[in-house]
Order: structure tokens, then sequence, then C-alpha cells
């Protein structure tokens, strides 16, 4: 998905929240916007918003002195989430359908995301969401091509969503290899938190290799790359990924929130909808994705 001019704004209003996250000093956030204001020139038309997210969280771990300004919201989101898991597991095995009720809760969980809805309250959103209907739904689709899988690659977003992930993939029983970010960057997913969040014993975590707030290919790993070629699923865990591999060319499943009025209109929803959507569907696998 490329870029639109709707999002250069968005990237001094997240390279400024993300500043106040470590410092109240005027004059170090004047230089987070000065830098990240310089580097709008440069972008080249057609880039991809997830890399230019990295560049601007560069900018700003490098000058407000803090390698993971969201550390301590995180660390929020991740408790908050933790408690109303039993409530979740609950819901889902009172459904008729297990894994379409957690796969909707996974999607009802992209509601945390600090850095596009600073305040979220994540008791009142979880039931409420996981029930409406989804704006896009290829529920039945996935759920299939689960049952039938050997192998799912599964990339991770945001930390507190990681809890209704792992509701989700308790009910998949094929091996799930769970991607997170290579470093910290804004309020994503990493190893350590991907573990806090219990997801260990569950599946493989896996470093993606880029850095960016999404799994933007040319920066991901050899090891990552072969896994996204050769698994039987690959699951997208909200809009940074969805932005990052909504033009890769092979069937992936994106399950997200349209928070902002640019994905939205890229999925064709309004903003604020539930997606689950699966891309190229008819997509020809045996012909390499890289290389």
């Amino acid at each position: 998905m490329k870029i639109s001019l709707d999002c250069y704004p968005c990237f001094l209003r997240q390279a400024l929240q993300a500043g106040r996250h470590v410092t109240a000093d005027e004059t170090r956030l004047k230089a987070v916007l000065d830098a990240v204001a310089g580097e709008i020139p440069r972008i080249p038309p057609g880039a991809a918003s997830p890399v230019i997210g990295g560049i601007v969280h560069r900018i700003v771990r490098e000058i407000a002195g803090d390698d993971d300004p969201y550390r301590r919201v995180k660390a929020e989101n991740l408790a908050e989430a933790r408690r109303h898991y039993p409530a979740m597991k609950d819901h889902v095995a009172r459904s008729e359908n297990p894994m379409a009720e957690a796969a909707h809760l996974a999607i009802a969980g992209n509601i945390i995301d600090s850095a596009v809805i600073p305040e979220c309250d994540i008791e009142r959103e979880i039931f409420s969401l996981a029930d409406r209907p989804l704006a896009v739904d290829d529920t039945q689709r996935l759920c299939e091509a689960l049952d039938g899988a050997s192998s799912v690659l599964y990339i991770g977003d945001n930390v507190g969503e990681t809890v209704f992930d792992r509701v989700f993939i308790e009910e998949i029983t094929a091996p799930v290899t769970y991607v997170v970010r290579d470093r910290p960057v804004l309020n994503d997913v990493t190893v350590q938190d991907a573990l806090d969040s219990g997801l260990g014993g569950l599946a493989r975590i896996l470093p993606s290799g880029s850095a960016s707030p999404g799994a933007v290919l040319p920066e991901c790993s050899d090891e990552f790359l072969d896994l996204f070629e050769k698994a039987d699923v690959v699951v997208s865990k909200g809009q940074g990924n969805y932005e990052a591999l909504s033009d890769a060319p092979r069937p992936i499943f994106f399950l997200l929130r349209a928070k902002c009025p640019v994905v939205a209109r890229d999925l064709g929803v309004e903003v604020g909808s539930l997606v689950l959507r699966e891309s190229h569907r008819d997509s020809d696998r045996s012909q390499p994705f890289f290389g």
C-alpha cells in the first residue's frame, strides 16, 4: 500500500506523541519534529508508510534518548489484557464456532493501539467489538484454510492485543510461528513482549528482521521470507502490517480495525470498521515470491 499525502501530518503527530512519552523538554521535542520534518521532502513517491514510520521512530529514539518510548504504555496494556484472558477464553468456549469467535476477538484486540487511539477502555471494547459485524468478512475462508493447514505464519502487531492473539492461536491445531518486530518501535510487539503474553509455549517466536512498524519485506530476514513464502496460511494483524503487505504476491488473511481514513479508503470501508480480508486468493503459489 503506497503512502498518501494524508500520512505526512500523521508522521509528525506520532513523533511528538512518542517523544512526549519520555520527555517534557520542549527543546528536545522541537528537535524531534525538525528532524522528522526534514525527512519528508526525501520520501520517494510510492513509498510504504511503515518504511517512513521506521525512520520517524528511529529519530525519536535517538533524540529523545530512549530506546523504547512506549515501554510503560505497553506494560499497562499487557497487564490489563491479561486480566481479561479468562473472560475471553470463556467467551470463546461458549460460542457455536470457537475458532471464528476467537478470530473476531483477535480483531477486536486491534483496538489496543496507543499510537493511534491513545485512550482505550479495553474492558468496555472487548466483547462489544467482538459481537459487531465485520465490514469485510472472510472468516469462513480463514477457518477452512486453518483446518487444512500444516503451517501458519502469524504476524503480530501491538502489545496487549497479543493476549487476544493467544486466545486465537490456542484454537489453531497447526504449528504456528508468531512474528514480532526486530526491536522496539511504537507499541509493537517484540520477542520479550510475546513471551510475557504467554505465547512462548504456543508458538515459535520469530523476529521479522524489520525495525519498521510493519513487516516491510525488503527489510525482513531470509528466514522470515522463506517462511512467508512457504507457510500454508499467513495471518497479518493490524494496520501497519496491512500497509506493508497488502500488495504482497501471496494469499494473506488481514485482521484489523481500519483506524485511519487512508487505510479505510484502501479497504473500501468506513473508519472504525472491523475487517477480516483474504487477499490474492487466486495467486499462483507455484511461483517464487522473491529473488
